[in-house]
């Protein structure tokens, strides 16, 4: 233990921890800054605090680290309402913010608010830094609680509006626990007895189904969800979180199933006799709100949080586990259990749900290959499957652009990855900037409508300023026409009244995006995207392709029979 600054100690355990960028809303503690350059930390000062929370959000899902925010005092709520979509994703973030002294605090203080409820509904762990020497027990419960069970957000408020408390010196040590470094810090098993139990069930239902959910990425489990589906003849649904884990064209393969899905994933679990769901919180959008599976369908679940197990439905088994430890256990726990699978009672389920999936590729493979203008918005996704780069990141935002991405993109490399809004409209663009800091040799490349974009389009100047060079593919259909039909109904037909409601301006980003200084292209014909693309990535900027789509281009309503 030695003398130093609280700003060095900040840093030095942030570099420790691997912890390679900060991004933030200024002022948050600023004697940190020069500390953190010192060590190779990059600092993002974003324009906003939902986009600083947002980055951290997809910094920490792709990188698989924690993900660190801040915001001075009169940010914190608004840190607070960004954090939503990494407590939603259950991604390890850690926010800092500052907080008036307690002497300031019930008394008025200019811009003050209280702190505590705010972040209580959006983390894990969320406590008081009042004296520096407090700052290592709670920095460090901070990582354990970001990636440790289920990953969420933790949050500091520091004391002092800029978190003044660690400008000071004190007796402190830089303790990195390794284990908390990453996600997940351990792999616990359930016992073999419950495992065999899952193993038995899975052979002798009629019609199962695996319902695989973020934990399974989370985990790093792919390899071992398909190798034990392969084993039993189980078809595969993945939850948007898990899109990536299983290979597009797999013949158990059935893609994404619940609200923002496939009609043939959710007919195929609508059908099962039983759903094995894997690190999947078994909420309401994957789930079509609770209503596939059906009732009575019976149920062996797996997760890490003892919690989550039964939270939805009744279950015939519960396995607390990490699902690539579990999942690895229940294959070398097979036996017989392939015998049994292998019945051409189960080779005809498995016939049966093939049919489905070709039948659901059928419906829509003239739109995807439709040369109208505007250009459809199947179409778009089609030519975007086509020419993804080999190791992309996708990143989605939510609404129409979190339904086509997740029905209509095909992921068809091994090293390509998705990664989805889990709430706000707009994340999109600054996640993207986050995504692309984790990983900087890989083409990030965001998805969302003009909708999204206009929420935080000044993040395009964030990601100019620091040579993040991010992709943005804008379905630019003018329009929020996700709202069209609520709007219509509540006003009885397309009038000036209910116009109002879901159209936007018909917007020309491109030439926005050029304004800033990014490199901007607009794409009127079906064909023009693959141009557009190679010269984005080529193009060494920020770059926003703005794709003029069509605005009846409605995403379809999720099947439920």
């Amino acid at each position: 233990m030695s003398t130093m600054s609280g700003a060095r100690f900040v840093a030095e355990t942030f570099a420790g921890y691997g912890v390679t960028h900060f991004f933030f809303m200024p002022v948050i503690i600023p004697s940190a800054m020069p500390e953190l350059e010192r060590l190779g930390i990059t600092r993002i000062m974003a324009h906003c605090e939902k986009s600083a929370a947002y980055m951290a959000d997809a910094y920490a899902r792709v990188s698989r680290r924690v993900g660190i925010c801040g915001a001075q005092s009169v940010g914190a709520v608004n840190l607070a309402a960004g954090l939503q979509d990494a407590y939603l994703a259950c991604s390890p973030v850690i926010a800092l913010t500052g907080r008036l002294p307690q002497i300031h605090q019930q008394r008025n203080a200019y811009q003050e608010v209280d702190h505590v409820e705010p972040f209580n509904a959006v983390t894990k762990y969320n406590t008081l830094v009042t004296h520096l020497e407090e700052l290592p027990y709670f920095l460090r419960q901070a990582f354990r609680e970001a990636t440790s069970g289920t990953p969420g957000p933790a949050h500091l408020d520091l004391s002092g509006i800029a978190g003044n408390v660690i400008e000071s010196d004190a007796e402190l040590e830089v303790i990195v626990e390794e284990a908390f470094t990453r996600v997940p810090p351990f792999r616990p098993e359930p016992d073999v007895t419950t495992v065999r139990d899952a193993v038995r069930l899975l052979a002798e239902a009629e019609r199962p189904v695996i319902v695989a959910g973020g934990g399974v990425v989370a985990s790093a489990a792919g390899r071992e969800l398909v190798e034990l589906a392969e084993a039993l003849s189980v078809p595969i649904a993945t939850a948007l979180n898990a899109k990536q884990a299983v290979p597009y064209d797999h013949p158990l393969a059935v893609g994404v199933p619940g609200s923002y899905s496939r009609a043939c994933a959710n007919q195929a679990v609508a059908e099962a006799d039983l759903v094995f769901f894997v690190g999947s919180h078994t909420g309401g959008q994957v789930t079509n709100n609770w209503q596939i599976p059906r009732r009575g369908t019976r149920i062996v679940q797996l997760d890490i949080n003892p919690a989550e197990l039964g939270r939805s439905f009744p279950v015939t088994l519960a396995m607390q586990g990490d699902a690539r430890a579990t999942l690895r256990k229940m294959i070398d726990n097979l036996a017989d259990a392939t015998t049994v699978a292998a019945s051409e009672q189960r080779a005809s389920w498995v016939a049966h749900v093939q049919r489905l999936v070709r039948a659901w590729r059928d419906s829509v493979a003239p739109l995807a290959a439709s040369d109208q203008v505007p250009i459809r918005q199947e179409r778009l996704c089609k030519e975007l499957t086509d020419l993804l780069p080999d190791d992309a990141v996708l990143v989605s935002d939510t609404g129409h652009s979190g339904i086509w991405t997740g029905t209509m993109v095909d992921l068809k490399h091994p090293d390509q990855t998705y990664v989805r809004c889990a709430g706000s409209l707009g994340w999109g663009l600054p996640a993207a900037i986050g995504a692309k800091c984790a990983v900087p040799d890989r083409p990030v490349i965001c998805f969302t409508g003009d909708g999204g974009i206009w929420y935080h389009l000044t993040e395009l100047d964030t990601a100019l300023r620091y040579g993040v060079n991010t992709v943005t593919v804008v379905n630019n259909n003018a329009s929020l026409n996700q709202e069209q039909a609520l709007n219509e109904r509540v006003y009885g037909g397309r009038t000036a009244g209910s116009d109002e409601l879901w159209m936007l301006t018909d917007g020309d980003l491109a030439r926005v995006a050029e304004s800033l200084g990014c490199f901007g292209i607009q794409v009127t014909q079906p064909g023009e995207l693959g141009s557009a693309l190679e010269q984005a990535l080529a193009s060494g900027k920020p770059a926003v392709i703005d794709v003029k789509t069509d605005i009846e281009g409605i995403a379809p309503r999720a099947w439920n029979g």
